[in-house]
């Protein structure tokens, strides 16, 4: 009976171990910029890891008042092309922790 108790209480600090180590990965992600562009630069985006926005450059020569629906689509891309770089980290980084568990 005391055998199956030290299982427990071992399985109970590695989960522990684990747990510091994946709020350690996260606060390290979290601090970590991605930065999304379109179109050779003339829109760039910066985002934290935990995707708070925290950089937007435009390039004067891309701000032609009469094609507004351009400048649009370009934010678009470089906002989605940061989102995706923060999504293949965030797996990269958290993934190792979860492989493996039911629902992730």
């Amino acid at each position: 009976m005391m055998r199956g108790m030290g299982n427990m209480q071992g399985m109970m600090k590695q989960v522990q171990k684990m747990q510091k180590e994946m709020a350690g990965a996260q606060e390290a992600l979290n601090a970590k910029e991605f930065t999304g562009a379109a179109s050779n630069d003339l829109v760039t985006v910066t985002f934290t890891g935990n995707r708070k926005m925290v950089d937007l450059a435009i390039k004067p020569e891309v701000v032609d008042p009469d094609d507004v629906e351009m400048m649009q689509d370009l934010l678009l891309t470089a906002v989605n092309d940061a989102l995706s770089k923060i999504d293949t980290e965030t797996e990269k980084t958290m993934g190792q922790y979860t492989k493996g568990l039911p629902g992730f």
